[in-house]
């Protein structure tokens, strides 16, 4: 009989288990739902890891990769390199015991081993990086990163005894700007037989590497540090070794390490959706809270203390055996009264109030909603951006994870209720900076009257602040600085650390606020998001159901869309309820057969702003036909449009309920 592969300790599982070693025996069973992104290079194409990464090979241009997957081979592969004097080795395998690790970077000179862990993250090489707290100990921002480079050093100082090993974060620095144009259109993604890989285009010239945006940071002292503590923040106390340990042998075991219940666990991705139940699928943090509390799984059917909106105590609830949000009482909470709407702590009693009470209807406050309306000057415009930063930055003399707005969408209402799609920008162009036209664009579509200007959340008023110290700081800035600048200026206000401070004249108008003085609905289960009040509103005006219910939204008689035709936005389940909008949405590639196609995804549908970052990333990096970008732009656009819409909803759900 075949003897079963033991599971490794890679360097992915062991910062898994540093935030809950219970995990190790979810990872290890395929039996328990997962609600992690699985295809890893979505994540590492939003965040730019795979550019980082391959700019980061391009500074030791005799390095050698190790391209097999097999783990077996790889570290045949490694071990010949190695016998070596001098060599620089990609991806090289390593291992100890159950340990084992692919060095993003090793150099080899002599008997002394640098090993480099590339990063798709920043830092500010002049500042430097508070790494450490006080005490000499990872901060939180920082952890995850430094225990996975300290987890390599000691696979690697235990498996070559014989050699000085020192480690080192290759980091992007933001206070190097690269020294030419178009070193980011370089580094484009492919896709071979199902495998995704990046390809350089072209060539990577001296002059590309002048200015090294990454920086490789010695980190050997807080490795050091790591391996003498006994507090690894798992609430015991253990050396760096024994922590390991514990963890090869819960994985080679496959035997369940047993972790206290705490805040972590409202982000625990091992829950399973009903879907997954009906599959056979197991819940692992219901697990966990039944063997710790006794708890049933049906505990989470509820509304828990991980739903709480905004609360910073939830700790202590939970450290008292206090799940459901309706065993809280009014004197767990320090309620104090807001000057105008809820309060904080008003809106937290308000959801645990409902949640006591089976209640399902919604608060309004009527008052403090109609005196803000009555204060909006028309017609109104509703804005929203998608922006994304990325590492290896468009364009020369620019620096890595500068702010790109690369789309907005703009909808009107006038006074009699007419609603306009009114206009739109997107940045399709591959390694374009495109923030100067964003902003150009923008003012020709709001300086046109003085009417009140919303947006949902700070995230518009922050990017436009982004651009306008861009533009200051520009070198060769462009002939109509003076005039965005004062635009940006008028619409915003002045973020709390600025050296100039200001509040426009028509600043922005926060919807999010709005929602968050005015208006509870319980069903959102304490989300203020957009995405979870739109549908929600949907299902409760009778109003909304009427207008929208019907396929006149960019019709020739209903509201003017750039991006639909005699489209209906109301549509029900079976159990009659709306089906969210986002659902909706077109799929990408509709009008051919899947397999006549290279799906860029394997969601083929825009749900969120993630995805919206994806698909732009996507369209800036692979390698596509004009089909497949002509698609990502449509949906693109539409999915922008629906998310300016929903505000526009809300407006409208307030304006009918107030009957004003």
């Amino acid at each position: 009989m075949e003897r079963r592969q033991p599971i490794r300790l890679t360097k992915s599982r062991f910062t898994q288990a540093l935030s809950c070693p219970t995990k190790l025996a979810y990872i290890a069973d395929d039996r328990y739902a997962n609600q992690s992104i699985e295809d890893t290079f979505l994540e590492a194409l939003a965040e730019g890891g795979f550019q980082v990464g391959e700019l980061a090979k391009q500074y030791f241009p005799s390095g050698i990769a190790v391209e097999t997957p097999d783990p077996i081979d790889a570290l045949r592969q490694t071990s010949e390199l190695l016998t070596n004097d001098k060599v620089t080795i990609f991806e090289a395998a390593i291992e100890f015991r159950n340990c084992f690790i692919r060095v993003d970077i090793l150099e080899k000179k002599g008997q002394s081993i640098r090993l480099h862990e590339v990063k798709a993250k920043s830092f500010d090489g002049i500042e430097g990086a508070a790494f450490t707290k006080r005490d000499g100990s990872p901060n939180s921002e920082w952890k995850k990163y430094l225990y996975d480079v300290a987890f390599q050093k000691w696979v690697s100082m235990k498996a070559l005894p014989d050699h000085l090993i020192s480690a080192h974060l290759m980091l992007a620095d933001k206070s190097k700007r690269t020294s030419s144009a178009g070193l980011n259109q370089k580094f484009r993604i492919q896709n071979r037989n199902g495998r995704k890989s990046v390809i350089i285009e072209g060539r990577v010239t001296p002059e590309d590497l002048k200015s090294k945006i990454l920086t490789s940071v010695n980190v050997d002292n807080i490795c050091a540090h790591i391996f003498g503590s006994t507090d690894h923040g798992l609430e015991m106390e253990e050396t760096f070794d024994h922590m390991i340990d514990r963890f090869s042998q819960a994985l080679e075991k496959q035997k369940k390490i047993k972790t206290p219940i705490g805040l972590k666990c409202g982000s625990c991705e091992f829950i399973c959706s009903a879907t997954q139940k009906e599959l056979g699928k197991k819940d692992g943090r219901a697990e966990c809270f039944q063997h710790a509390l006794g708890l049933n799984a049906d505990v989470f059917l509820e509304p828990t203390v991980f739903d709480l909106w905004n609360y910073r105590g939830k700790q202590k609830f939970i450290d008292d055996g206090i799940i459901k949000l309706a065993d809280i009482n009014e004197e767990d909470l320090h309620i104090t009264t807001g000057p105008d709407g809820l309060s904080n702590s008003e809106r937290q009693w308000l959801q645990i109030q409902k949640a006591k009470e089976d209640d399902d209807t919604v608060y309004i406050d009527k008052k403090g909603l109609t005196d803000e309306m009555s204060n909006w000057a028309y017609p109104l415009h509703f804005i929203d951006f998608e922006t994304t930063m990325v590492a290896i930055p468009f364009g020369a003399n620019r620096a890595p994870y500068e702010g790109i707005a690369f789309q907005f969408s703009h909808h009107m209402v006038s006074k009699d209720g007419t609603v306009t799609h009114a206009g739109e920008f997107l940045n399709v162009e591959p390694g374009h900076f495109p923030n100067y036209d964003f902003v150009r664009a923008l003012k020709e579509q709001l300086t046109k009257d003085e009417g009140a200007i919303f947006r949902y959340s700070n995230h518009e008023n922050t990017y436009l602040n982004i651009i306008r110290n861009q533009l200051l700081a520009d070198e060769n800035p462009p002939s109509d600085i003076a005039e965005l600048v004062s635009f940006i200026e008028t619409i915003t206000t002045s973020p709390r650390d600025s050296d100039d401070t200001w509040v426009g004249e028509r600043a922005m108008i926060d919807l999010l606020e709005i929602v968050k003085k005015y208006y509870f609905d319980p069903r959102t289960n304490g989300s203020n998001s957009l995405k979870y009040v739109l549908p929600n509103i949907l299902n409760r005006s009778e109003m909304l159901q009427v207008k929208y219910g019907a396929p006149s939204y960019g019709s020739k008689d209903g509201p003017y869309s750039k991006n639909f035709t005699n489209w209906q936005w109301i549509k029900k389940d079976s159990q009659g309820a709306v089906v969210d909008p986002y659902l909706l949405l077109p799929k990408l590639f509709e009008d051919e057969q899947e397999e006549q196609v290279l799906l860029l995804t394997t969601d083929n549908e825009l749900r969120n702003g993630g995805a919206a970052l994806m698909a732009y990333a996507r369209m800036q990096f692979e390698t596509m036909s004009d089909y497949e970008r002509d698609e990502l732009k449509s949906a693109l656009l539409k999915y922008c449009e629906l998310d300016t819409l929903a505000m526009v909803m809300i407006y409208e759900a307030w304006k009918s309920e107030l009957k004003i």
